[in-house]
């Protein structure tokens, strides 16, 4: 799977660039981020010259972060001028001014000067000095330019990598030609006319039947003021989709979602009361009883949220219960069918009233060979509670 942009299912790019020399680099790590740096924007051959460390040396693979096929490759020199003598073209990166009658030039100029160069077949390097104090006269002498880069005069000291990164960026956006690996994506065309005014009509609509409109004189520029808000955003298809269900929702209400909205406050435990106490007058088994379960589903309390959880993430149970199911003239609070097994929440202060019905309800299942759970509402520790299931199931 791929990683935060490392994709190892996608093509390694390995076009023509320029040479990245290190010049006595003295930290392997800094070496890794190099090659990491030339992995980002596609260059592939790197030469060391001296390295303090030696070569090869695994604190630079660490740091490569994948790019290892650079280091592999790497080749190992005694000096820069063996390093770069099939070279045509070189550009020395320097912070320092050495005096030295060449032409200067920056990532972006050096990046336009080494494309045409390199994609004619020639040889060109990019030369890096050592991390404490940079490239030495004799080195800037063998070099065709000088590349700096306009930065802090104060602070001009670039980390190695951070210095390789710039100058392969420029370099990699010019062969590119600026592509960006993706774009905003499409998923869908623009609303019509059609379908915005149908949208905005609707809007006006229940705003009006919610006297938002006031003054009535300053009516006709509030409207246009709200569609110019939303024609401002260019909106798709699927945004009218959306915001069409916004204003739904707003103006008739919510549906009960399976987190609760319908039953507010303790309607709910009024409700479960109701069908634990009337048993089969509420006859859960026809339409308005399957209602009834329906309204329940969508108003879970904490412990039946918890518990529902639990068991459809547990393998042990996954996919064999459900929630608020009517059984008979019943209205099971967890049915796993299959396995005839009921869940039943008690309340912790139920009345001898409920607590008659319950066990009618009990006795009426048990008559069927349904096994009966029951939990106390204020169960908290599910994981005791799953092993109590378990066993019910086994036994």
């Amino acid at each position: 799977m791929p990683g935060a942009g490392t994709d190892k299912t996608k093509e390694w790019i390995a076009g023509r660039g320029p040479v990245i020399v290190l010049v006595e680099p003295q930290l392997a790590e800094n070496i890794g981020a190099v090659a990491r740096a030339m992995g980002n924007f596609a260059l592939s051959e790197l030469r060391l010259v001296k390295p303090r460390d030696g070569w090869p040396n695994p604190g630079a693979t660490r740091t490569a972060s994948g790019a290892d096929r650079i280091l592999e490759e790497a080749k190992l020199y005694e000096t820069l001028a063996d390093a770069i003598t099939d070279c045509t073209l070189v550009i020395a990166a320097t912070a320092r001014q050495h005096d030295q009658i060449k032409e200067v030039v920056g990532p972006e100029q050096a990046a336009r000067d080494l494309y045409p160069h390199v994609e004619a077949g020639n040889k060109a390097a990019l030369v890096f000095g050592r991390e404490r104090n940079g490239l030495e006269v004799h080195e800037v002498g063998l070099a065709d330019k000088i590349l700096t880069m306009p930065i802090n005069p104060a602070f001009a000291s670039l980390n190695l990598a951070q210095a390789v990164i710039i100058c392969a960026y420029e370099f990699y956006k010019l062969r590119s030609d600026n592509a960006l690996p993706f774009v905003t994506p499409n998923f869908s065309p623009p609303a019509p006319k059609a379908k915005f005014e149908a949208f905005f009509g609707n809007l006006v609509t229940e705003l009006e039947r919610h006297e938002f409109f006031r003054p009535p004189e300053k009516r006709e520029n509030m409207i246009v003021n709200l569609r110019n808000i939303f024609l401002r955003l260019q909106p798709t298809e699927q945004d009218m989709q959306t915001l069409h269900g916004v204003v739904r929702t707003l103006a008739q209400g919510s549906k009960g979602p399976a987190t609760g909205g319908i039953l507010r406050g303790g309607e709910a435990e009024l409700l479960r009361e109701l069908l634990n106490r009337q048993g089969a007058e509420v006859a859960s088994g026809t339409a308005p009883g399957r209602g009834l379960a329906r309204l329940l589903r969508r108003n879970p309390t904490e412990l039946e949220r918890n518990l529902w959880k639990a068991l459809t993430n547990d393998k042990r149970f996954a996919g064999q219960f459900k929630r608020n199911v009517p059984v008979g003239p019943h209205v099971a609070d967890f049915l796993a069918q299959p396995l005839r097994l009921v869940l039943e929440i008690v309340p912790v202060d139920e009345s001898s009233e409920l607590r008659e019905a319950r066990e009618a309800k009990r006795a009426w299942l048990s008559a069927r060979n349904y096994k009966i759970v029951e939990i106390n509402s204020q169960e908290r520790e599910l994981e005791a509670l799953l092993a109590r299931i378990e066993r019910a199931v086994q036994s």
